[in-house]
């Protein structure tokens, strides 16, 4: 199967890049689309959205499917949000994320209803030992920084690193056209749960949160978009899963600890 990836030198394209290995063989090209991911994790505290990000997901959408008709393509992995399955289960979207949940809604329609085959696969917010801004967490925690932790009671999916590329090659091998799939770990957490359980690991035992009545003067340093998203909640499991694929990682402690011995073996 001969692979090609979109945004190939961000974090997940680097992961997925070890997962397909080499091109095998020749011929029509399965693409796999990474172009909408990097805001897709919650390490980032907004700053990864693009200026206008409605306007970018859909233009970054129609480029990618153009390059899949000149390029012939068998087949296109199109990796989506599985925070879209709490907004189309009821739960509270922000202002600023409103937009950009239609946007990509409407990109998966975009490219299930191309002309190339297709599917779409959502994917929980990402981490993994290759995301810089969880490394820049490391070094505020250890300064002893608070950090905007929203509600402990909103769950978000997540999903670590190697089990997102495993997934997406996966859905490239198997080719099941016209699907909508997710790819989550299967245990929803919070994003304070989440935080403060790396931060003990990495010697922090009482992290700080910012108070909620700091909100408009943080933002200079915590985006809009962030503080919605941890309001964000999974109102429900991410189903259907991917056919075929199973994560390694089904508890966010396990992949935490991980991170850290392989940043330690790294050293």
């Amino acid at each position: 199967m001969r692979v090609l990836v979109t945004a190939p030198r961000s974090e997940l394209g680097r992961v997925v890049a070890r997962a397909r290995g080499g091109d095998q063989g020749r011929g029509a090209p399965v693409v796999i689309n990474l172009a909408l991911q990097e805001p897709n994790t919650l390490l980032h505290d907004g700053r990864a959205w693009w200026r206008d990000p409605a306007v970018h997901i859909i233009a970054s959408t129609r480029r990618v499917l153009a390059a899949a008709r000149r390029d012939r393509a068998a087949f296109l992995v199109h990796a989506s949000y599985a925070f879209l399955q709490g907004a189309e289960g009821g739960g509270r979207v922000g202002q600023r994320m409103a937009p950009i949940v239609e946007a990509a809604r409407e990109a998966e329609r975009m490219v299930l209803d191309s002309a190339t085959p297709a599917c779409v696969v959502r994917l929980g917010y990402l981490y993994g030992p290759e995301w810089r801004d969880l490394r820049a967490y490391r070094t505020a925690f250890r300064l002893g920084r608070p950090y905007w932790a929203g509600p402990r009671r909103n769950l978000q999916h997540l999903l670590f690193s190697e089990d997102a590329a495993k997934a997406l090659v996966t859905a490239a091998q198997r080719r099941s056209s016209g699907r909508v799939t997710y790819a989550t770990d299967g245990t929803p957490t919070s994003f304070a749960d989440f935080m403060d359980d790396f931060a003990r690991l990495v010697g922090r035992s009482r992290p700080l949160h910012l108070p909620g009545a700091s909100r408009l003067l943080v933002r200079a340093v915590v985006r809009e978009p962030h503080m919605e998203m941890v309001e964000m909640r999974a109102t429900g499991p991410a189903t259907p899963r991917l056919p075929g694929w199973r994560p390694r990682v089904t508890d966010h402690r396990e992949g935490l600890a991980e991170i850290i011995a392989a940043w330690e073996l790294a050293r």
